[in-house]
């Protein structure tokens, strides 16, 4: 039976699998933008990242934003854990 519900998970997996999305400059600024108005306003945010295949979904706080090191570091809403992400273009 657990070689089933494998077998069943990699098909699910290989469902919600997606390209790679490009931004353009312009949804790059519009990222960054949101990203400083969201740290300076405390605001919660809703982003959506790729990540080796399936896009993921995440609520949260920006807590801080290193736009020389292409990264941000938010709050996640629902364990309030610290999380970084990578801004890649």
């Amino acid at each position: 039976m657990p070689e089933q519900y494998i077998g069943l998970q990699e098909v699910i997996n290989k469902q919600v699998e997606v390209p790679q999305p490009l931004l353009t400059e312009e949804q790059m600024q519009q990222i960054n933008f949101t990203l400083i108005k969201a740290l300076y306003t405390n605001k919660q945010v809703c982003f959506t990242y790729y990540k080796n295949g399936p896009c993921i979904t995440e609520t949260g706080f920006i807590q801080f934003v290193d736009f020389l090191g292409n990264l941000f570091v938010f709050i996640d809403k629902v364990f309030e854990l610290k999380n970084k992400m990578r801004l890649v273009s």
